[in-house]
């Protein structure tokens, strides 16, 4: 029997916003699907990996998670970002300098790093997931920023093993809470118990 709870814990919807764009993209990146893809992935990543982590986001707020609503507020803004900069870029409406955009995404890294670390309180999934997803910026920047190719496909199956991780853990969480006991579990926190007890400490 589902868990009697009296708010809705919008972390999977966030998380698999995340990750199933995340892997599709990444599929591109890794050079399993071709570039061409990439019109594919523009309108998924506003219409889910974008507006679906903002609404989970402002969700958050209700439940009090800080970490939940900073992380998929965030990560929802990127994946519009990212959406309308493939968009502008295939209109000609902007031009994107390579290394400019390997400088951002470190930046998005340096912030996935500092978000891993207060993983390190919540359970080994999310932790996971945050250090596979800085890794993947990582790799993306400088092989942008260097122009190194190896480095950006490298990045892509560190994405999809992100995404894949990710997509775990909200099955995790849905699956949890619909049999109201664990089926699919997380782990505990990798530095001993979190000072909270919510379900919702959880986000991407």
């Amino acid at each position: 029997m589902p868990l009697d709870t009296d708010i809705g814990d919008p972390a999977p919807l966030g998380l698999v916003s995340f990750g199933l764009t995340t892997v599709l993209l990444s599929l591109i990146n890794a050079g399993l699907l071709p570039s061409a893809g990439e019109a594919v992935v523009l309108p998924l990543a506003l219409a889910f990996g974008g507006t679906g982590q903002l609404v989970a986001g402002v969700l958050e707020f209700r439940t009090g998670n800080t970490f939940g609503q900073t992380a998929f507020f965030s990560y929802g803004a990127f994946w519009w970002w990212f959406g309308l900069l493939l968009l502008f870029d295939g209109n000609g409406w902007l031009s994107i300098h390579t290394q400019t955009l390997g400088a951002a995404l470190l930046l998005w890294g340096v912030f996935t790093f500092y978000m891993w670390i207060s993983t390190f309180k919540l359970n080994w999934g999310l932790w996971s997931v945050f250090l596979t997803l800085w890794i993947t910026f990582a790799l993306l920047g400088f092989g942008d920023l260097l122009g190194i190719d190896l480095l950006l496909m490298l990045g892509g199956y560190a994405g999809i093993l992100s995404g894949v991780l990710a997509m775990y853990v909200s099955f995790a969480e849905v699956a949890n809470w619909s049999f109201g006991h664990t089926v699919a579990p997380l782990g505990d926190a990798p530095m001993g118990s979190s000072s909270t007890t919510t379900t919702t400490d959880t986000a991407d």
